[in-house]
């Protein structure tokens, strides 16, 4: 392998209120590493080790491209990205998106029960107790959200994934996002970029878990097809939290020609989850297993039926290309809660986006322009929930959401390698609801509606000193606009709409990321200054939460993930290696002179969340990878501040073997310890007087293995 020579990187990095010593600590690690590193080099002689190279899959498609042509896309941002390559989850459980994402800087993932779980960048929705707000959520490019901005996590395969984009802030404009905690785009293979050509697994384990997933793919001249279907049981760590889930997602690919290309995405998916409820503080921690009371009477559950078909149509045009996407999604939800939410929707859209790369007076120039089109109607009824079943009818209502966007996004070179980026977007959403009373409970027809309109600049600088190494910093605007949830909130058991403003935030970072021969790092700096923060407070256990605009507040904290290989060669000549990775999200959000809360801290998300992991990888494909979750000190669960979650150590250990033959087989076990502690919670405003039976436990001990058979998969040869 080639050596690098020693060097060193300096970062001048802006103080942050509060955070001096934070920045110095994590800076230190940082720069510590890559001089360590840079001494190692100059006193030691180069040695020339076996290198074990994986050899890849296909080389993809206008409108696929392979998991090193999106890595090598999205670190042409000016701002902090993040980039996961599925093939490194594959010797996990992967049973959620927790299991996706846990390892990226910035992205706070709280697990509930099942697939239900908190996903918040930079406290996007950092008081959501349910579903998701502030984060785009994508599949292969199209919104996999409704058009309100709400949507849930469980429709998203882990087994069916081939690469996950993160798109932090406002560089999540790449694709048209327009919120605080940006835009999260899961891609699935296709016959051109999977593994392989066809794959088996099975996964089984604690609390009668068991998984089965197949992938198979074809190609035949000008044409191209995958299909893969993951089915999913358990009856769940808690008592009343049995999950059954069933995915299926595939593509069809037709080449016209080498300048233009389709490719249809089907989807199906059945999801019936039975929910445990929430507990008081005291239940969680001493009888963790238990479900809630209502939960149980209520025969609570949330059962889903979703159908999606999407198409992107690429054409190169010579001048650069556009890719023409199209969406249309159907959702039936059946959801005994307080009451029974009975709801049938369909969500679409079309985007064509137009990307180019030429010369400007001699200057290398990347443009993005786009332009969206997003609409959704949904019919929402409840029902008095008798034992899970339909009781009298309460609310027979219609949401309409409809959203025009159109986005450009620029990267000017003027130094080799120095980019200016710009950018911005406009848009207007419209909410229209509308209630059809004529029932007791709302006798009164009602339509209420509310349009925002808002415009989103982007300015940064990108460094690229070396091709493995990039500084950049940018300043971005966000829009978030509220969802159905927000609007139409459960007020003395009738469901009203509540206008609410929009909520706007400037947000500036400043970062680095980049990789030596044996350092792998990203760090990033952030602060937000939000206006009209949309946060949530709950109102009584069994009711969904309320929603109001705060004043000012402000989100701001560090963003830091490295990995050091301490060590080659320890027990073979042949590169057997010790690796550590940390991650540490620090986030200070706060209340900023509020008239209620004063400076408080913002409910919801702890201050500092660590994860620790030790690798030791052989040749052979054995590994073994011990690890450690930290929460020091657990989040206000009220915006008072009078009430903490306690703080959290959980130890876990992956271990197996990733064979040259097609064969891997792992075992994975969780809170090995069976600590007992607090995973996530719904917000309160005042924990002395509100009702704080808002708590879900942390699951127990578990122990999860697996086994994958890849056909005709790519061997591992060595080289020198």
């Amino acid at each position: 392998a080639d050596r690098r020579g020693a060097s060193r990187i300096v970062i001048r990095l802006v103080r942050l209120d509060r955070m001096s010593r934070l920045v110095t600590l994590g800076s230190a690690v940082l720069l510590g590493s890559v001089a360590v590193e840079g001494r190692a080099q100059a006193q030691t002689p180069p040695v020339q080790v076996p290198e074990i190279v994986v050899n890849a899959p296909g080389s993809g498609t206008l409108t696929a491209a392979t998991a090193e042509q999106i890595r090598e896309i999205i670190n042409r941002n000016a701002g902090s990205v993040g980039f996961i390559d599925s093939e490194t989850l594959k010797t996990r459980y992967t049973n959620n998106l927790r299991d996706v994402l846990k390892d990226s800087p910035g992205v706070l993932t709280q697990e509930r029960y099942g697939q239900e779980l908190r996903v918040s960048v930079r406290g996007s929705g950092i008081s959501r107790a349910f579903h998701t707000r502030g984060v785009e959520i994508l599949q292969d490019g199209m919104p996999f959200n409704f058009a309100d901005g709400s949507g849930d996590y469980y429709q998203v395969d882990p087994l069916a994934l081939r690469a996950t984009e993160i798109y932090k802030g406002g560089n999540g404009l790449a694709y048209g996002s327009s919120y605080l905690g940006g835009a999260i785009n899961f891609i699935t293979p296709t016959a051109y970029t999977a593994v392989a050509p066809h794959m088996l697994r099975i996964d089984g384990g604690s609390f009668g878990t068991w998984r089965a997933n197949a992938q198979t793919s074809g190609i035949w001249d000008k044409a191209d097809a995958l299909a893969n279907l993951t089915v999913s049981h358990s009856d769940g760590y808690r008592d009343h939290a049995r999950q059954q889930y069933e995915h299926f997602n595939g593509n069809i690919g037709y080449r016209f020609s080498p300048d233009v290309e389709t490719r249809f995405f089907l989807g199906a998916y059945r999801t019936d989850q039975k929910l445990p409820g929430a507990l008081t503080l005291s239940d969680a921690l001493n009888n963790p297993r238990m479900a809630s009371a209502a939960a149980i009477a209520g025969d609570q559950a949330r059962n889903v039926r979703a159908e999606r078909i999407a198409n992107r149509t690429t054409f190169n045009l010579g001048t650069g290309r556009l890719d023409v996407d199209s969406w249309f999604m159907h959702k039936n939800l059946y959801h005994p809660i307080f009451q029974v939410l009975d709801q049938d929707g369909f969500t679409y859209g079309i985007a064509p986006r137009y990307t180019a790369d030429w010369s400007l007076a001699g200057f290398r120039n990347e443009m993005i322009v786009g332009t969206r089109f997003f609409g959704g109607n949904n019919n929402a009824r409840q029902f008095v929930n008798i034992a899970g079943g339909r009781g009298a009818q309460t609310l027979n209502a219609r949401q309409d959401a409809y959203n025009y966007e159109a986005y450009i996004e620029n990267r000017f070179y003027f130094l080799d390698d120095v980019a200016l980026m710009t950018g911005a977007k406009a848009l207007r959403n419209e909410r229209r609801y509308k209630d059809f009373g004529g029932l007791p409970a709302n006798p009164l027809a009602k339509t209420d509606s509310a349009v925002y309109d808002g415009f989103n600049p982007k300015l940064g600088l990108l460094w690229t000193p070396k091709p493995d190494v990039q500084v950049f910093a940018d300043i971005t605007r966000s829009l978030d606009t509220p969802d159905f949830t927000d609007l139409a909130q459960t007020v003395a058991a009738t469901t009203r709409f509540v206008p609410l403003s929009a909520q706007k935030a400037w947000t500036a970072e400043i970062g680095s990321r980049g990789r030596t021969e044996r350092v792998l790092w990203d760090v990033t700096l952030y602060r937000s200054q939000v206006r009209d923060e949309l946060l949530q407070f709950t109102v009584d256990p069994s009711t969904p939460a309320s929603t109001f605009n705060a004043g000012r507040t402000i989100h701001q904290g560090v963003e830091l993930g490295i990995s050091v290989e301490l060590a080659r060669n320890l027990f073979t000549s042949a590169g057997d290696t010790l690796k550590v990775s940390q991650l540490w999200n620090y986030s200070d959000f706060r209340f900023d002179g509020d008239r209620q809360y004063g400076n408080n801290r913002i409910a919801g998300v702890p201050e500092h969340v660590l994860r620790t992991t030790v690798t030791y990888r052989h040749p052979s494909g054995f590994y073994i990878a011990p690890s450690l979750d930290w929460v020091p000190t657990g989040a206000f669960v009220d915006y008072a501040n009078t009430l903490r979650s306690p703080g959290y150590t959980l130890l876990g250990l992956q271990t197996g073997i990733d064979m040259d033959n097609g064969w891997l087989f792992y075992v994975e076990g969780r809170n090995l310890t069976d600590q007992r502690a607090i995973a996530d919670f719904g917000t309160v405003t005042d924990a002395r007087t509100a009702n704080t039976a808002v708590f879900y436990p942390v699951n127990g001990r578990g122990i999860y293995a697996g086994l994958r058979y890849a056909f005709d998969a790519p061997r591992r040869t060595s080289s020198r």
